[in-house]
Parts: structure tokens; sequence; C-alpha cells
């Protein structure tokens, strides 16, 4: 039966599997390395560290916000630039208008 790990010792190889996984070792590898299971791995990574979950699913979210709001925007100036048209469009013809005499 393997021994129980304090919340300090945790975060320590925590911390020690974030390096090597930036290294480019792979999970397996990490928990061999710190002689435990990868269930226990991801288990304690769920505990102890649910910041950089939480932190994934949050940049996911707001990647897709983004996205939602800049096609926002982009209709909003296709709409401005439209309602410019129309009002350039609508003073010409009152100039236009205002320099013919009348016929009468």
């Amino acid at each position: 039966m393997s021994r129980r790990r304090t919340a300090q010792e945790v975060a320590h190889i925590l911390r020690e599997a974030d390096r090597d996984l930036a290294k480019g070792l792979t999970v397996p590898d990490i928990c061999r390395k710190a002689g435990i299971a990868q269930t226990t791995y991801y288990r304690w990574r769920q505990q102890y560290a649910p910041e950089q979950v939480d932190g994934e699913r949050r940049s996911r979210e707001l990647e897709l916000e983004v996205d939602r709001l800049k096609k926002l925007v982009a209709e909003l100036l296709l709409d401005n630039q439209m309602l410019q048209d129309i009002a350039k469009k609508t003073r010409l013809a009152k100039v236009a208008g205002d320099t013919v005499a009348p016929t009468s």
C-alpha cells in the first residue's frame, strides 16, 4: 500500500509535472518518474490545480465570445456605412433639388 502525500508534496509533484510537460515529456512518463498512477495524477490535477482546467475552459469561452463580438462589430460597421451612404445621397438630392428653379 502506498503512502499518503501531503498537499505540499502533491503541489510540488504537480509543479514538476508542469515543468516536465513543458519539456515534452508525456503524462505516463511523468507518472512513472513520480511513482504514481495516471488516474492519481489526473485526480490531483483536478483537486489541487482546478484553475488550470478552469482557465483552459475559460479561454475557450472567451475565444468564442471574441469571435461573436467580431461578427457583431462587422455587421454594425456595415449598417453604419449603409446609413452614411443613404444620408449622403439624401443630402445630394436636396442640394440638387434646391439649385433647380421650380417651374410654374
